[in-house]
């Protein structure tokens, strides 16, 4: 009779960590869904705004000879080149993992950023360079055109920044409410949305095709006024600078994400904590956490109990310790229980990270890890 209660706890209990499972994966992908489609509604209306505008800005610095009109045109081609990969690289992202990509396409998403951060140094490095050119030639321009297509082109670039700033604070989450448990996978430790970098990538194209239509309405301006025809090779570099440390952050942090680096806003030290503080947990190791892409953060690591723990029991545990580590952004976790008789553990360090390799050092049988 007993033993027929047990059996029967026991299949409630897996069929209860079983449901959790499936709950925390739909959870998961419907938030991640939501989001994107927020994202690509905005990237697809910024990217008809800045298509049609270029075509007017070209035609413009034709009729007008300006060279700086015909340049601007040329980074806002920049600019929707890199909307539509971004938009692309979204949906690309939703298709479902597969045998070959276990974790789906989501990480194209930080390859596409890598290329329009790297894109956006390859524009300030122009720009150095077209810049050095007029300090030593200055162009002949048209200031009056110049000014009136630039200031157009400052109020359609406003208009963009807007709407994708707007539309990158967390897509269309922002209008449902999905539950205490959405939300503590959608959101930071903070309660402030992950920024995702795709976008961030994207906005920052704009945002320095906005500061060039600024710079080309002052050096307009300083032309017009005072003859300053060294005026727009200053502004373009003043533009230049803000440009490539925009794109060095935004390479800087895809390359993080592409190297399997600890996210920003997790601390490892925190982590081992918060699984620490379970009472059945005494030792936590081969701890590693990682960003799948922007705010979707995976965690591996082996934790030590007591050697007399019950399947049950490790069931019921590894389902409290992943509630307990979604309140840090963690949605993916993948957690090894061991005992203290476990052969890795007598030659292991005190250290919370070990080093991968491809062969298992002398008196170790723990392949991969080296201690």
């Amino acid at each position: 009779m007993n033993q027929n209660n047990l059996s029967t706890d026991e299949h409630d209990h897996n069929h209860h960590s079983h449901e959790y499972s499936h709950d925390h994966d739909d959870q998961l992908e419907s938030s991640s869904s939501q989001d994107t489609k927020g994202y690509q509604r905005t990237l697809l209306f910024s990217f008809i705004i800045i298509t049609g505008y270029m075509f007017i800005e070209a035609i413009g610095g034709w009729l007008t000879g300006s060279l700086a009109l015909l340049s601007d045109a040329g980074h806002m081609l920049s600019d929707a080149v890199a909307l539509g990969a971004t938009l692309m690289a979204f949906k690309i992202g939703e298709k479902a993992a597969t045998h070959q990509k276990t974790f789906g396409y989501k990480r194209f998403e930080i390859l596409v950023a890598t290329l329009n951060g790297a894109t956006l140094v390859f524009i300030a490095l122009m720009i150095f360079y077209e810049a050095i050119k007029r300090f030593n030639s200055p162009p002949e321009i048209a200031t009056q055109g110049m000014l009136i297509v630039a200031t157009v082109g400052m109020l359609v670039n406003i208009l963009v920044a807007w709407l994708m700033h707007r539309g990158s604070q967390g897509g269309e989450s922002h209008g449902h409410n999905h539950g205490s448990n959405d939300a503590a996978l959608t959101k930071t430790p903070d309660n402030k949305e992950p920024v995702n970098l795709n976008m961030q990538s994207a906005y920052l194209h704009v945002l320095s095709d906005l500061m060039g239509s600024v710079a080309a309405i002052i050096a307009a301006l300083l032309m017009l006024g005072f003859g300053w025809v060294w005026a727009d090779a200053v502004a373009s570099v003043i533009v230049a600078i803000l440009i490539l440390v925009s794109g060095y952050r935004v390479v800087r942090d895809s390359v993080h994400i592409l190297m399997e680096g600890t996210p920003a806003n997790i601390s490892l030290v925190n982590v081992e904590q918060k699984l620490l503080a379970h009472p059945q947990v005494q030792k936590v190791h081969d701890l590693h956490v990682w960003s799948i892409t922007s705010g979707l953060h995976a965690l591996s690591c082996h934790v030590v109990v007591d050697g007399d723990m019950s399947i049950h029991e490790s069931s019921s545990l590894i389902a409290n310790l992943e509630q307990s580590l979604s309140a840090l952004g963690i949605h993916h976790a993948t957690i090894q229980v061991e005992s203290l008789s476990h052969p890795q553990n007598s030659s292991h360090s005190e250290a919370l990270v070990c080093d991968i390799s491809g062969q298992a050092p002398a008196g170790n049988s723990h392949i991969g890890h080296n201690h």
